[in-house]
């Protein structure tokens, strides 16, 4: 899912990737809000609220919020620094990025309890988050092909009415292709909305270990390929003995 690139990648491998990244991206951003007031994906609704601020003179705010843009910039620029240069196997220069997302979820569920509402602690918690989502966004783009995004929904939504009105438009042979695109949309929404009412839910029930939550299924999806092979291996062992086990019996 994760370590096909190029050609070698597929539409389900993008399928797979919207789920589990969308669903991740989804309950980051819900339980962010919920915990710190602040949307960790939202980087088109941070610049009106840097302009806001800069307008009435709150300088103090706008340095907040401005710093969390240029999180969001850093953490795409790191992971694609990482898919670019890390290692010899490019493949596998996603594990960096995933990892570095993970241990920041780690700790903001490790000290989510110490927030005070300070603007300092609101830089450090929420400005960790925007970095980990520039992080995933910048590596699920550049992994899928810039087909999957899985941090913001404003051009997912767009494209989803330009592909209905492509599809009631065009031919059937043609009308196969923008189907899967849809289904794919489709997918992308589905999952970045269940991950946020999941997301909500889990902090208002565990906290801030709510983030521990994402954190696992992200290992999941680093693994995912290695847990599919396994599985797939362990399936063919069992098939191959009862063939032995019913010849032996005959």
């Amino acid at each position: 899912m994760l370590r096909h690139i190029g050609r070698k990648r597929n539409y389900r491998h993008n399928l797979r990737l919207a789920v589990l990244l969308c669903f991740t991206a989804g309950m980051v951003n819900a339980a962010g809000f919920v915990a710190f007031s602040v949307l960790t994906t939202n980087v088109t609704g941070h610049a009106a609220l840097l302009a806001h601020k800069l307008v009435t003179g709150d300088l103090r705010s706008a340095r907040m919020v401005g710093l969390w843009l240029v999180l969001f910039l850093a953490g795409a620029f790191f992971s694609s620094f990482c898919t670019g240069k890390i290692g010899k196997n490019k493949r596998f220069g996603y594990v960096v990025p995933i990892v570095t997302e993970i241990v920041i979820l780690i700790l903001v569920g490790s000290f989510g309890y110490t927030f005070d509402q300070s603007i300092i602690k609101t830089e450090y918690f929420a400005g960790s988050l925007l970095f980990a989502m520039g992080m995933q966004n910048a590596l699920v783009s550049t992994i899928s092909g810039y087909v999957v995004r899985t941090t913001h929904l404003t051009g997912m939504f767009t494209d989803l009415g330009i592909d209905l009105y492509t599809l009631i438009s065009t031919p059937g042979k043609v009308a196969a292709v923008i189907r899967k695109k849809i289904i794919l949309r489709l997918v992308i929404i589905f999952f970045f909305l269940t991950g946020g009412i999941v997301g909500g839910y889990m902090f208002l029930k565990l906290g801030y270990f709510a983030f521990y939550l994402p954190a696992v299924v992200l290992v999941i999806a680093m693994f995912y390929d290695v847990f599919r092979v396994m599985f797939s291996k362990m399936v063919h062992r069992i098939m191959i003995r009862d063939k032995r086990a019913l010849v032996v019996s005959r």
